[in-house]
């Protein structure tokens, strides 16, 4: 089944309003940022309020990416572990004006939770979080003599992931750090749109070597030369 898309806005068209959108990437590394930036623009053209829920390990850095989805209003909710960043404003200043909702979330709990969701596990128990305000009104368990909290899985609507090489049936691999969270997304979304920076026929990518199996991706679209966060921030570039 070949799953190449001509364009980005094709990729992105899936997202809807309300949705739960999961994005891949640790601050810049993996980051798809065109993927995001298409996604703004389809919301600015049809005027959709958004009202997304995003999951990702942050909340966004200076006015691109997913600090300008939180800019332009789409963003109703973040899940993230780590909500500073070296330019927090877009998520500081909704925020502040009580605009987005927050629900923080440990790193390695963050990462298990999407993983649950895409191994089919309601819930699982963790130490982390235990006698804090991030532990409040869940459940917890005793086992062989220490406190476990139950956190619940993460699914979504869609995951948007950047890969490095991509064949036509979603057969993925990655660019070293830039793997991070995004083949737990691939697996934990009902539907996963994928920017890579090449595409290949199947069968050219070592079979040993794909780390995400085109079972879990849905649409794929060509990005040669993907930008990367932090030299968009460095050169003061606002998506606008």
């Amino acid at each position: 089944m070949d799953k190449i898309v001509a364009n980005l806005a094709e990729a992105v068209a899936v997202v809807e309003d309300g949705a739960t959108v999961m994005i891949g990437g640790f601050g810049g590394a993996g980051a798809p940022i065109e993927l995001i930036h298409a996604l703004i623009d389809r919301f600015r053209a049809t005027g959709s309020p958004g009202r997304l829920t995003v999951i990702n390990n942050n909340a966004g850095n200076g006015r691109i990416g997913i600090a300008a989805m939180i800019d332009e209003g789409m963003v109703a909710k973040m899940v993230c572990s780590f909500p500073r960043s070296s330019d927090p404003r877009a998520f500081t200043e909704k925020y502040l004006a009580g605009e987005i909702e927050l629900e923080l979330v440990p790193q390695g709990t963050l990462a298990e939770r999407i993983r649950a969701g895409g191994a089919g596990i309601p819930a699982f128990y963790t130490p982390t979080s235990y006698g804090t305000e991030l532990a409040a009104g869940k459940p917890v368990a005793e086992f062989e003599g220490r406190s476990y909290v139950q956190e619940r899985w993460l699914k979504a609507d869609v995951a948007l992931i950047k890969a490095e090489l991509a064949d036509n049936h979603g057969n993925l691999t990655y660019r070293k750090a830039a793997r991070n969270f995004s083949p737990l997304m691939a697996m934990a979304a009902r539907t996963t749109v994928v920017q890579a920076h090449a595409i290949v026929e199947p069968g050219d990518i070592d079979p040993e070597h794909v780390v995400t199996p085109g079972i879990f991706v849905d649409h794929v679209v060509k990005v040669a030369e993907a930008a990367q966060e932090e030299a968009l921030i460095r050169q003061g570039v606002e998506y606008a």
